[in-house]
């Protein structure tokens, strides 16, 4: 049985906050608001949970589940290297709805699905994901919707499709941008745009000092 939190009281905030933090920390799933949409999470490190999330969405291991932070210096422990352009990008749209693709650190005990020794790494623009995020760590999370269908806006949207195969909804309101990340791509020679989302490739060049025409172009 799942339980939806009101996070525009304080009460119900601090109280499904914990719920959360705990339904986590045991191995189960949480639905989180984000600045773009609805997310499906848990604890990064726990292997049966992402299990459990692949199987919620009716996903396969060839798409890896992402990982969100609560903080910037939180990628340092997770990638093989930060590159200038991994810090240019994120100290310019994080928090916020940017992805970024990088080499993990070889030795994490973790198991997103096939990614073939890289990782998706964002920091959400949402002080209630914030809260949960810095109380568990890094967390595996994944757009709240089943694959195939719409990305949940709302949270009654994400509750429709998920269900009690989520032990925990937290109902931050609206999604205020209701568009997906965008995704760069950093784990390669050169940089490149694999989906343009609520940062646009313009913006990506102006940082990276490239033509944003050159990022779209080598997908």
């Amino acid at each position: 049985m799942s339980v939806v939190f009101d996070c525009s009281d304080p009460a119900a905030r601090s109280a499904g906050r914990n719920a959360a933090v705990g339904a986590a920390r045991g191995g189960r799933l949480v639905v989180l608001p984000t600045d773009t949409v609805y997310g499906i999470g848990c604890d990064a490190f726990d292997s049966e949970a992402v299990s459990s999330l692949l199987e919620a969405k009716g996903r396969g291991r060839d798409m890896p589940v992402p990982v969100v932070v609560g903080s910037w210096h939180t990628i340092d422990g997770l990638v093989r290297s930060v590159s200038v352009q991994a810090r240019e990008l994120t100290q310019a749209f994080w928090p916020g709805g940017l992805s970024i693709v990088v080499e993990q650190a070889p030795s994490l005990a973790w198991d997103l699905g096939d990614a073939e020794g890289t990782v998706m790494l964002r920091m959400p623009l949402h002080p209630v994901a914030i809260e949960v995020l810095r109380e568990v760590g890094p967390m595996a999370l994944s757009s709240a919707n089943v694959s195939g269908r719409p990305p949940a806006t709302t949270v009654a949207q994400a509750q429709e499709q998920l269900g009690d195969r989520v032990s925990v909804y937290l109902d931050g309101g609206p999604a205020a941008k209701a568009v997906p990340s965008t995704i760069v791509d950093l784990s390669g020679d050169v940089p490149r745009i694999l989906r343009e989302g609520a940062i646009t490739a313009a913006e990506i060049g102006e940082v990276l000092d490239m033509d944003p025409t050159e990022l779209v172009a080598q997908q």
